[in-house]
């Protein structure tokens, strides 16, 4: 059932992407902003918890669920930390794929050939 739900949920998600894309004339990257601010908004209402509850890595792939993530990080740095936290808790809570997205991407440029075109 973990699986269903997980797809479910990140297929919905994506959907809706979709829709906006097809039916819109909004950008690719303002539907980009759009989901980032989506997740942080309702990570910051406690709304996407349930979301991601019930779908699991289903809602923590898409790009609102980076929003969500960053969100929580400063929820939680901010009981921790104080008004620090607002500024480094989003961070703090997303380091790991920021880090891995910057390593990936740098192993690829060194390992592919890249030029102007």
């Amino acid at each position: 059932m973990q699986f269903v739900s997980a797809f479910l949920t990140g297929g919905i998600i994506c959907a809706a992407g979709q829709l906006l894309i097809d039916k819109t004339s909004l950008t690719p990257a303002r539907i980009l902003t759009g989901f980032l601010a989506a997740g942080a908004v309702l990570g910051a209402f406690g709304i996407y918890d349930f979301i991601a509850d019930f779908g699991g890595e289903g809602a923590a792939v898409p790009i609102s669920g980076f929003g969500y993530l960053m969100s929580r990080g400063v929820k939680d740095a901010l009981a921790s930390d104080g008004a620090l936290g607002i500024l480094t808790g989003g961070i703090k809570s997303a380091a790991a794929g920021i880090s891995a997205a910057v390593a990936f991407s740098l192993a690829a440029a060194i390992v592919s050939k890249s030029g102007d075109k």
